[in-house]
């Protein structure tokens, strides 16, 4: 009788496979939640590095980058047209002519008559004494500098024996010859550092070189610091005068004082230009310049300065808000933040087409347009504008989210300058004030103590104002000079009231 065969020990086995099959799955979800875990690292690094270069790759025009920091490092400013034009370079056909004009005759210094010997038709001879001329002659004048020397005064002030007592007494030379250079000289040296900014050397080599004045650095500071004390009282008169202006546009920059941070403030008035160097950034500064309240319009950037200082009528810079949407346009990924940020643009667009058509643009399509007719066309774009920033102020999309929270929480800020005269939609006023002192800051390397603060600020605050009124700063500067050594009052740069 044969035994029957034992059964294969199948159970175990399937359990063990069943077993090693379930670590292995174990194994592999481990592995993929891992995997999705680095996927989703590396997306966040692609995605950090792709705005890193996007902002690197910024100019001038899509952020607040000055335009000298359009360099080799971001994406070059597009200059000049962006199509190619068709015209031929050079004056069009129908273009008025433009030619130096001549001079008054009471300005010319010398008058030479030039009589021809023959004539240019028959090559007849003419006579030299007896001519006989015809209508008015043609008129050719030529510009030249004379020999330029400078012009040294020697005064000479003799010991004069008293009768009476038999001492000697001199005169005291005049207040207004103090020193070893006069008013003109002086002035031109502060003239040539602030308004041509050159540097001290520059200008001794200058004066050495063009006007044979042998002169020290040191001579040049002194004439620098005298034409600063000079201006003290106008430069005061416009710091008091910034509270009463009806409006105002300001602006700040970066300025180093020995390697310390500064800042460098410009108030821009209707009538004037203001400059100060300060040490902070914040609305300290503007309620010592304009007091706790400023009842005018400041116009400005969106910088939390200016808001937490100024709650009533303010006009924030439209300019800043097309870079911040050219910006987002270049960052965001999403179809709804691009579908924003073009939204925005093209509203801005069709706001600014009105602007210039009330300003009176030629370049602009359509006729003038009256104050009121600026009202009524913009409120359609207002609203718009109004209704597009509600839908996003809570985007997933950060920078959208920002820019639509600024232009639905300060809604009416943006539009102030349609209802008001002598308000800007944009805070160019300033900008430009600011670029005149930055170019001056990179070529002298900022101050070097308290005392160069006050010089500079004083100095370019004269001087752009005194270009803002169509004066010129070097006869303003000599007049101040000369005022200063006689102890006179030296003219003011407010506007009269009539």
């Amino acid at each position: 009788m044969t035994g029957r065969r034992p059964k294969p020990r199948r159970a175990t086995s399937d359990i063990d496979e069943i077993e090693r099959l379930r670590r292995e799955n174990e194994r592999l979800r481990q592995e993929n939640v891992e995997q999705a875990k680095q996927i989703a690292e590396a997306e966040k690094h692609i995605a950090d590095l792709e705005r890193q270069l996007a902002q690197r790759q910024q100019n001038s025009t899509t952020s607040s980058k000055p335009p000298s920091s359009d360099g080799l490092a971001g994406r070059q400013r597009e200059r000049g047209r962006r199509k190619k034009s068709r015209r031929k370079p050079g004056g069009q056909i129908g273009h008025p002519g433009h030619c130096r004009s001549l001079v008054p005759p009471e300005r010319v210094n010398q008058i030479v008559t030039i009589f021809p010997d023959a004539c240019g038709h028959c090559d007849h001879a003419l006579p030299a004494r007896t001519r006989e001329v015809s209508g008015e002659p043609r008129r050719h004048q030529i510009t030249e500098l004379p020999v330029i020397t400078a012009h040294v005064t020697e005064y000479q002030c003799p010991h004069v024996v008293c009768p009476a007592c038999g001492k000697t007494t001199q005169a005291p030379v005049p207040a207004d010859v103090e020193g070893q250079f006069g008013p003109q000289l002086t002035a031109l040296i502060a003239y040539l550092t602030v308004v041509c900014r050159l540097p001290r050397r520059l200008v001794q080599a200058l004066l050495e070189g063009a006007l044979q004045i042998p002169i020290s650095v040191g001579s040049t500071q002194k004439a620098w610091e005298e034409t600063s004390a000079a201006v003290a009282t106008p430069y005061q008169e416009l710091e008091d005068a910034l509270r009463g202006q009806p409006v105002l546009n300001c602006d700040e920059t970066g300025h180093r004082t020995n390697g310390e941070k500064r800042w460098l403030w410009t108030l821009v008035a209707p009538a004037y230009v203001f400059y100060t160097i300060t040490t902070s950034r914040g609305a300290d500064v503007l309620i010592r310049l304009l007091g706790p309240v400023y009842a005018g319009i400041l116009g400005s950037d969106r910088l939390p300065t200016y808001t937490t200082y100024h709650h009533g009528r303010r006009q924030f810079c439209w300019a800043h808000f097309t870079r911040n949407l050219l910006s987002a346009q270049d960052l965001v990924r999403t179809a709804a933040a691009k579908r924003f940020c073009r939204d925005a643009l093209a509203l801005h667009a069709q706001l600014f087409r009105l602007w210039h058509r009330f300003r009176g643009d030629p370049h602009a399509r359509g006729g003038p347009l009256s104050r009121d007719q600026l009202r009524a066309k913009v409120l359609p774009i207002e609203k718009r504008l109004f209704a597009l920033a509600e839908r996003h102020v809570n985007a997933a999309d950060r920078d959208v989210a920002n820019l639509a929270r600024a232009l639905f929480v300060h809604h009416q800020h943006f539009f102030t300058f349609v209802a008001y005269e002598g308000v800007e939609p944009t805070n160019n006023a300033a900008e430009r004030a600011l670029r005149t002192a930055v170019q001056w800051r990179k070529i002298m390397f900022g101050t070097r103590s308290a005392e160069g603060e006050i010089v500079v600020a004083r100095l370019l605050t004269i001087t752009r104002t005194c270009q803002m009124q169509q004066l010129s700063a070097l006869v303003y500067l000599a007049a101040a000079v000369r005022c200063h050594r006689r102890r006179q009052t030296v003219a003011s740069l407010l506007p009269k009231r009539l």
